[in-house]
Formats: structure tokens, C-alpha cells, sequence
């Protein structure tokens, strides 16, 4: 018989319907067994205190490139660096990764490989490329939360993009399970490099990738959403706030569409980008500061659902930049935005982040709870098991302090590249404590290594993969 622990606290947030107040909580077998709504100190197993008890972050877009590419990052250097920040929950993307996640035997490889080590619960998205439609509802079966496509060049030769009669014979598939398919939405409109131009200066790169380029890939998602009205559909990393009037359009007209930005859209402008800093670049790229106050409005009026790190990381080197050991490559230009990867490392740092911007917005501690706890959850086909402290879910929590400071220094944080452009950064919002199923995994009051403790970190991976039916 399993062991009833409680967790105990002045603050705590059940869900976003609740209020912060006084609660216990009681765990067993790794699930919510009963609350309280009184504080408890005396003989509980954890007390937060004063301190922020809420459900651990799901965040639901994530690129771990295990295995494969591991140099670029791995499950145990991306699980430690999600626990640090309160999120218990990641769901990794299926490319990045060799061979990418498009058959059951690459899934299982996948699976098998993350027994390195997962300090967090980890699942993973399918992927659906050109000739692969027969493996998806396989796939599904297995655990697979759901499926992402490219409507563009993906950037690595494994994961083709797929054109509208592609999508066409994917989605039929599909249909018959249900099963969702998730765009990245852009698609070429003839907009080019101008040569002449400085490629170290960051409008170079953000002129060739209009708001256009999501428009036009958004119109054909919502087509394929129409005519394929069981298949829900999912717009990740909206970047342009061109594409929100067909994105309530669609919703308006009740279309199984649903949509999520990152918090670098949220958080940083086109503007704040200093010329040579390849580490703010991403695709679909960070925009000016009018479009970014339009997503903040989408994201508060509902019409983007939910908010994620899409976390994608790589070596110094093919971000064209010096720092962390990278070395340019002979005939390469240093800071070259052009030529630079796109992706953006953050995994771990989204909850102070999104504070930070977000509280002088209007947004609350239920509006983060709905916006990277619950509906990210629920994306994953999780929400029978995480996203809320309730009874007979998951015993996820993160314990942290809204108000205490927090500096963000690269060389502190834990994903393997540290190459970010949120550097120096000063927010508010300091995780302390991460559980996971009832085990504290990361504890920042751990400055001893012990043998039940490294770095902050529990020694003993109590994450599990996550292959449950969809809910």
C-alpha cells in the first residue's frame, strides 16, 4: 500500500476557475487523493508556505532533437532545465530528432532513448510528411499525442514539408480516429533576401519572411479544418497577428481550430534586436512591437488558446555565433541572420516571463493556470491526468514566488546550449520547488549534492513517458 503524503500551503491555486487561499493537499500513488481547504503545517510533508502552490506547466512544444542530435540537446539536460522552471509536463516534437517521429519504429526509438533519464513526464507528437500516411493511426495507438506538419522547408532534410493534396490523403487517415493534425503555418509568397542587404542587420531576415507567408498558410489550414471538420486542427507558434481576423473567422464558425503563440512573441519585439544576435532568431520570426501588443490582445480576449516555449535549441556554431565555444565556420559571417538556425532556447523560463510581461497586461495567476497549465493539457490529451490540482489527477505541482526577482544568467540555466536572448534578463517569478506525481524533482534550497541530491535535482529521474489514450 502506497504511502498518503500532503502538501500543504498559505497560497494555493487549485485551477483557474478557483482562488488563491489556504489548502492541502493529499497524494497517494502519485495521484490527488483529497483537499482541504485549510492550511496544515503541523506533520505535512511539504509546506509551500507563503509561497505560490499551482499545477505544474505543461508545455507542449518542445524540441529534445533525442535521438539524433543530441548536441543540440537531449531528455536529460531538457527535463532538468523544465523542472527548474516549475514545468512538469513536456511534449516533444516529432523532428530535430534521427529519424524523425513518422513511423512506429522511429516512436519507439524515441521511447527507448529517453530511458537516459526523464526528470519530467514526456510524451511526443507524430509527424506527417510525403508517404507516411499509413503509419499515422499506428502511430496514435502507440501514445502519440497527435501530429505536426510543415506547410514549408522545415530546415533538416528528414522532415519534408507536405503540399494541400499531401494534407488531403493525411487528414482522411486521420478522420477516422479523430486524430489532430498541428501546422506550421507558412508558406512561401515569392518574398526573398535582398542581397544588398546587411544580413547581420535583423530586418534583412524578418523582411523575408512577411506576415504574408503565415497569412496564406493560415487560409489553407482553415480550408482543410473546414473540409475536415472531425480533425481538429492546430496552428502552432502563431507569429502574425495579420492572420487573427481568419483565425476568428474560423472559430467564429465553429471550426475545431485551435492556436498557440510562444512567449518570445509576448515578451520581445522585432525592435529590441541587436544586430549579430542570432539568438533571437526563429521561424516564424519575432515581430514588431504593434504586432506584438495585437497577439497580447488575442491572447486575453481567448482567440489564442494557450502559450508554449517551443524551445529549439542548437549549437553556437550554426547560430553563427562566438559565445559558449561556438566557432565560425571559414567563408561563415559572424551574426549572419540569414543563414543562422531558427530556433529559440527557453524551456524552464516561460512562467516568470509570461509574469512579467503579463501582469502589467491584465493577465492573472487563473489566466496563466488556463493559459500553460490546463488548455496546454488538454491539447496534449492529457487533461484527464494534468493541468489541475483536483482529485484523481496527476500530483503535479510547481512552488514559486510571483514577486521575488529573478535575473536570468545563461550559464545558470540547464538546457545544454546556453545560448538564449533572454540573457541578463531581469523578471519577476522564482520557481522553488517542482513535484512530479508526488516527487519533488527539483528543490532550489538543494545546494548540497548528497546522495538523493545533485544541483538542485532529485538524483533518481522520476519522470515517466507518457503513452496514455487521449482524453
Amino acid at each position: 500500500m502506497s504511502q498518503e503524503t500532503s502538501f500543504t500551503g498559505k497560497r494555493v491555486l487549485l485551477s483557474s476557475a478557483s482562488t488563491v487561499g489556504p489548502a492541502t493537499i493529499y497524494v497517494k500513488a502519485g495521484k490527488v487523493a483529497r483537499i482541504e481547504n485549510e492550511y496544515l503545517a503541523e506533520g505535512a510533508t511539504f509546506d509551500a508556505g507563503p509561497r505560490l502552490l499551482m499545477a505544474g506547466v505543461v508545455d507542449s512544444h518542445v524540441h529534445i532533437n533525442q535521438p539524433g542530435r543530441t548536441q543540440w540537446e537531449g531528455v536529460v539536460t531538457a527535463s532538468h532545465a523544465a523542472a527548474s522552471g516549475g514545468v512538469t509536463t513536456i511534449i516533444d516534437m516529432p523532428l530535430n530528432c534521427i529519424p524523425s517521429t513518422v513511423t512506429v519504429e522511429a516512436y519507439e526509438q524515441k521511447r527507448e532513448s529517453f530511458a537516459d533519464g526523464m526528470w519530467v513526464d514526456v510524451g511526443t507528437w507524430g509527424g506527417v510528411v510525403p508517404g507516411n500516411a499509413d503509419s499515422l493511426v499506428p502511430m496514435l495507438a502507440e501514445g502519440a499525442r497527435g501530429f505536426k506538419c510543415f506547410l514549408c522547408d522545415s530546415g533538416v532534410d528528414e522532415f519534408p514539408p507536405v503540399d494541400e493534396a499531401q494534407l488531403r490523403v493525411a487528414m482522411t487517415e486521420l478522420k477516422r480516429v479523430n486524430g489532430m493534425l498541428m501546422f506550421h503555418a507558412e508558406m512561401e509568397t515569392g518574398a526573398s533576401v535582398n542581397e544588398a542587404d546587411d544580413p547581420t542587420d535583423y530586418k534583412t531576415f524578418l523582411d523575408s519572411r512577411p506576415p504574408a507567408m503565415e497569412v496564406r498558410a493560415i487560409d489553407l489550414v482553415v480550408k482543410m479544418c473546414r473540409e475536415f471538420a472531425t480533425v481538429p486542427c492546430h496552428i502552432v507558434h502563431l507569429s502574425a497577428a495579420d492572420a487573427l481576423p481568419a483565425i476568428r473567422a474560423a472559430k467564429a464558425e465553429g471550426l475545431p481550430l485551435t492556436v498557440e503563440t510562444c512567449f518570445h512573441y509576448l515578451t520581445i519585439s522585432a525592435e529590441d534586436v541587436p544586430t549579430c544576435s542570432t539568438e533571437y532568431k526563429c521561424c516564424p520570426p519575432i515581430r514588431g512591437q504593434t504586432n506584438r501588443d495585437l497577439l497580447w490582445e488575442a491572447v486575453l480576449d481567448g482567440t489564442i488558446d494557450f502559450i508554449v516555449s517551443d524551445h529549439s535549441p542548437c549549437t553556437p556554431d550554426l547560430k553563427l555565433h562566438p559565445c559558449c565555444g561556438g566557432k565560425i565556420a571559414h567563408g561563415a559571417t559572424e551574426g549572419d541572420f540569414v543563414s543562422a538556425w531558427g530556433g529559440i532556447a527557453s524551456v524552464g523560463i516561460g512562467l516568470p516571463l509570461l509574469w512579467t510581461e503579463g501582469k502589467s497586461r491584465g493577465l492573472s495567476l487563473q489566466d496563466v493556470t488556463r493559459l500553460v497549465c490546463e488548455r496546454t493539457a488538454k491539447h496534449a490529451g492529457l487533461c484527464d491526468r494534468k493541468g489541475q490540482i483536483a482529485v484523481g489527477l496527476d500530483a503535479d505541482f510547481v512552488v514559486w514566488d510571483p514577486e521575488e526577482d529573478n535575473h536570468i544568467d545563461a550559464e545558470k540555466l540547464h538546457f545544454r546550449n546556453k545560448l538564449t536572448p533572454y540573457h541578463e534578463r531581469s523578471c519577476k517569478g522564482l520557481v522553488h520547488q517542482t513535484i512530479v506525481r508526488g516527487s519533488t524533482v527539483y528543490d532550489i534550497s538543494q545546494v548540497d549534492n548528497s546522495d538523493t541530491w545533485e544541483n538542485g535535482f532529485s538524483k533518481k529521474p522520476h519522470g515517466q513517458w507518457i503513452d496514455s489514450p487521449i482524453s
